[in-house]
């Protein structure tokens, strides 16, 4: 017994007293038994399971630095314990040798210098136990392993050891099926041999651990800056300019709207199980399936690899404008954008190529840079103009300013609101820049909530904060010249413009539409208001490059995502990952790629509108799936974060829709076109994946919706369909039966194959999945029954779901009637003779009156003779008695019986092979006798008879005498 003395979570196999929680009687096999959540202040020390080999408990890595116990593993090699740091950094490190022929001995030095040990060297050199003794009175916990020669491995010791220092502190013992030492512990001398073969997977493991990111550098930082790009800067206040600060704020506002949204429904999806890496794609194609999964992950991975070129063109501009300051041009200005621009984009390349840690480290210096930039801002802001600053326009906060900019005045080809929204609106498409990079976050299910929305909430403050102030301060036209004074030689007395009131004339480039400066003129006007120019630089460098290099990463991955699922052919290509990350270094080149081929294009504001579709797409279906699986009531839409109201996120996706074609239509349409084409992929392919999505769940809830619905519906025969249960066995064995039957179901009518067979023969899989590559639309059903009477009862009685059941049932010709057993040629002919309202059918069967020729009458006697009684060479006890035992052979009674009803069969024949030899099928009335009256010889005779040596495959079809055409039925 482990002596529990304080409320510490540990296992109840050896006996918790306090009933603390625990595992019961785990086994070595599971993992081996172990303690979870010790002291959750210190980190909650947890148990991981291992791998068989080692079947040892082992804790998963805590940190030294948290003072908390944890195992490293079970040395493969050495058969050694390792333990790390003690509580409170007490000296408890201790090592448990269990090789070299030692006997287990460790002596461990408790807290305070005092001695927490004592040394049980075990019984015949091959024990290896160890008794040890807490601090302060308490005991720590004893663990005595069995003495005996049995512990171990070759003689060696395998102790288990619990640490204390004032409090409960254990590793748990083995099992008794572990035996008395630990199980599994590889031997030494074994362990040695493999070292040069394979090494330590833990070790491995450790060394390979990849770089992980919380909620603040993972997401809330990377989503900020995404956010805060190129438009923030360059762009923002030739909107204000635009739509005036009122619509700037209402196009703000928008944006938020959809974000938000988009960003509760996002939250609820990834705190819906376990995120893997692939962001956006993973979330939309585990929740709507691979068809629009599929879709979304090609598109938003061209969105962001244009995105890459938006902002880096914004830089571009920026660099560009500073050369012009100085009078500097390598080319052109357009040229001068793309030389720019491809130099950047290849060096965030590297940057990207470095590394997830190293382009973290990069995010935080450009956040630090933005941060900076924005009090240089506002600072500047509050500084009074100087005379250069009032010729370009910017004349401190005015009232008058701030009035007069609160209105729109449109100017040029995209002078209209969805004009200016479409190009603000991919400022706000960041916020899923944390989302896409899923795989590199340590918990996905916290970090992305609270990140993405406190980036949206920050960044959306700030670009109302902005256009408010430059709004405030700037006027829209200035001609940036000292001499436009009213006090100046050029000036007029006509005078028009706010600048006027404050001593200047800018009416002239006005009304030309020469100005050069103000907010509608000038994109660099937060440089010229800012208190020193160059930060607002360096914050557009940082803005614009974290952008690019955001883009930039989450891109391949995605993509990477997306390949690996192998929904589409060629792109597999870009699966592969490199390094402890997995980077996607094959994406990179591509995304690198068509960066430079929109960077080409050198104009910011045609690239912006492109990538505004692709995003609003994005975030129609992440709206949309959220949605649907909240209102199908999926069994696996649990999501812990409860934020959010299905009707919003339906709210989100239909707003993002209609943006989308307010903003460009015919860009909305091929959009739509591409979804819709690779949706139509997708569904034709059918890849074997089955990621359990809502549309899955939404199936089903529509098909049991409408299966109770359809019982309340009466019967009538203008919906009749033929609902057939076709006994096939297992189907690819009578594939011309299963295909005959699906030729007149056509994917319209129920059918089911159903198979009885003598034991079972595992899972249908296989049978469905032929029955799919057969495009053959059929359930299948298996059934175990000693014969095939009792398994077509059982069949009948059980197949079908309400209305959903079999009408019509469907043999295969017993083609072996006249060699295999009389018990299995007795079960097909009762089969046939099963349903009580069949029993009573009158027999219509339509021939010639005349009889058959002499020829085919003798080949029907031929036919029977093996079957016959022969009663003539009998006495009539013994007659009597062979009749009882062999009810399928025909007397001489029977004959005489059914002597018409045989030679009309054998005339009908006839009749079949003058009128019918060269047609497609041949339908007939299946010949029906009352049940028990007939031998099954007999019977089997007939249905050869009217059968044999047709071309045509021959279908004998009996129904219940109730008509199934409407012209009778008026």
């Amino acid at each position: 017994m482990w002596g529990v003395q304080q409320a510490v979570p540990c296992c109840k196999v050896w006996g918790a007293q306090q009933g603390v929680p625990g595992f019961q009687k785990q086994r070595a096999q599971q993992g081996a038994p172990c303690c979870r959540e010790r002291r959750a202040r210190q980190g909650a020390l947890c148990c991981r399971e291992r791998g068989a080999w080692q079947g040892a408990p082992c804790c998963q890595e805590q940190g030294a630095q948290q003072g908390v116990l944890c195992c490293k593993a079970w040395g493969a090699r050495q058969g050694v314990l390792w333990c790390w740091e003690q509580d409170r950094g007490l000296q408890g490190k201790a090592m448990l040798q269990g090789a070299g022929g030692l006997a287990g001995d460790t002596v461990l030095p408790g807290a305070g210098g005092l001695a927490g040990g004592t040394v049980l060297p075990g019984t015949g050199g091959s024990a290896g136990g160890a008794v040890l003794q807490g601090v302060g009175g308490s005991a720590g916990g004893a663990v005595v392993l069995g003495t005996g020669s049995g512990l171990g491995r070759g003689g060696h010791a395998a102790g288990h050891v619990g640490l204390s220092s004032g409090r409960s502190n254990a590793i748990s013992p083995p099992t008794q099926e572990d035996g008395p030492g630990f199980p599994d512990t590889p031997d030494p001398g074994e362990s040695r041999a493999k070292e040069g073969d394979e090494e330590d997977p833990d070790a491995a493991s450790l060394e390979a651990e990849p770089v992980r990111f919380g909620w603040v550098t993972g997401v809330m930082i990377r989503c900020m800056l995404n956010i805060w790009g190129v438009i923030l800067y360059l762009r923002l206040p030739w909107i204000t300019a635009q739509a005036g600060i009122g619509l700037t704020w209402l196009i703000i506002l928008m944006s938020t709207v959809v974000t938000t949204i988009t960003g509760l429904s996002i939250s609820a999806i990834s705190t819906n199980g376990k995120v893997k890496a692939g962001g956006t794609y993973f979330l939309i194609s585990r929740s709507l399936g691979p068809e629009l999964g599929g879709s979304i992950g090609l598109l938003f991975s061209f969105a962001n690899a244009v995105a890459v070129a938006m902002h880096v063109v914004g830089f571009a501009e920026t660099v560009r404008d500073l050369l012009l300051e100085f009078d500097v041009v390598m080319t052109d200005p357009v040229n001068d954008i793309r030389i720019v621009g491809v130099i950047t984009v290849t060096v965030l390349l590297g940057i990207a190529l470095a590394g997830m840690e190293w382009e973290a480290k990069a995010q935080v210096v450009f956040f630090f840079v933005i941060m900076v930039s924005f009090i240089n801002y506002f600072v500047g802001t509050l500084i009074p103009a100087t005379e250069e600053k009032m010729s370009k326009g910017y004349f401190s906060y005015r009232g008058d300013i701030f009035l007069e900019n609160i209105g729109p005045e449109w100017r040029g080809e995209s002078g209209n609101f969805f004009g200016m929204f479409s190009i603000f609106f991919p400022s706000a498409t960041g916020i899923l820049a944390g989302a896409n990079i899923s795989g590199d976050l340590k918990d996905p299910a916290v970090a992305i909530p609270k990140g993405t929305l406190l980036a949206i909430f920050w960044t959306t403050l700030s670009y109302l904060a902005i256009s408010a102030t430059i709004g405030s301060c700037v006027v829209r036209d200035a001609s940036g010249s000292l001499n436009d004074t009213l006090g100046s030689p050029n000036t007029t007395d006509g005078c028009l413009g706010l600048g006027c009131g404050y001593g200047w004339n800018f009416t002239e480039c006005a009304q030309v539409g020469t100005c050069e400066y103000g907010l509608a003129n000038n994109y660099q006007t937060m440089s010229m208001v800012s208190g020193f120019s160059p930060l607002i630089t360096a914050g557009i460098f940082a803005a614009t490059l974290s952008s690019a290099l955001a883009c930039l990463v989450s891109a391949p991955k995605v993509f990477q995502c997306l390949c690996q699922d192998k929904l589409y052919p060629i792109i597999g290509f870009f699966a592969k990952g490199y390094g402890k990350n997995n980077e996607p270094l094959r994406g990179y080149m591509l995304t690198f790629i068509l960066a430079i081929a929109f960077i080409l294009i050198a104009e910011l504001n045609t690239i912006a509108p492109i990538i505004s579709n692709f995003f609003l797409c994005s975030y129609a279906l992440i709206n949309f799936s959220c949605f649907h699986a909240t209102i199908t009531n999926s069994p696996g839409w649990r999501p812990s974060f409860r934020y959010f109201s299905k009707w919003s996120a339906l709210f989100g996706a239909v707003v993002s829709v209609v943006i989308m074609f307010l903003l460009t239509w015919w860009a909305a349409l091929i959009v739509v076109g591409i979804i819709l084409v690779s949706l139509a992929y997708v569904s034709y392919k059918k890849p074997d994946v089955n990621w359990g999505s809502s549309v899955q769940a939404g199936t089903y809830s529509m098909a049991l919706s409408y299966s109770v619905s359809l019982t309340q519906v009466e019967e009538h025969v203008k919906n009749f369909r033929p609902q057939c249960l076709v006994l096939t066995g297992p189907p690819s064995f009578r594939p011309a039966l299963v295909d005959f039957v699906s030729a007149f179901t056509k994917g319209v009518s129920l059918m089911i194959c159903g198979n009885v067979a003598g034991v079972s023969t595992g899972m249908p899989r296989g049978h469905v999945k032929w029955l799919s590559r057969r495009k053959v639309r059929s359930f299948y059903t298996l059934i175990t029954a000693p014969d095939l009477r009792s398994g077509a009862r059982s069949l009948m009685q059980v197949c079908g779901l309400g209305r959903l059941k079999p009408n019509t049932i469907v043999l295969g010709y017993k083609q072996n009637w006249q060699t295999d057993s009389p018990h299995n040629l007795e079960n097909y002919v009762a089969t046939i003779h099963r349903r009580k309202r069949w029993r009573r059918c009158r027999v219509r069967v339509f021939v010639s009156g005349h009889l058959g020729s002499a020829e085919h009458l003798k080949e029907f006697e031929d036919l029977v003779a093996p079957f016959r009684l022969n009663e003539g060479q009998r006495s009539p006890e013994a007659t009597q008695a062979l009749r009882r035992e062999t009810p399928w052979k025909v007397s001489d009674e029977d004959l005489r019986v059914y002597r018409k009803k045989s030679e009309q069969q054998v005339r009908l024949h006839e009749i079949l092979q003058e009128n019918s030899r060269n047609a497609a099928l041949i339908v007939m009335s299946l010949p029906v006798v009352r049940k028990g009256t007939c031998p099954s010889a007999l019977y089997m005779a007939w249905l050869e008879t009217l059968s044999r040596d047709l071309r045509p495959p021959v279908a004998f079809i009996r129904g219940n005498q109730q008509d199934a055409l409407t012209f009778y039925c008026q």
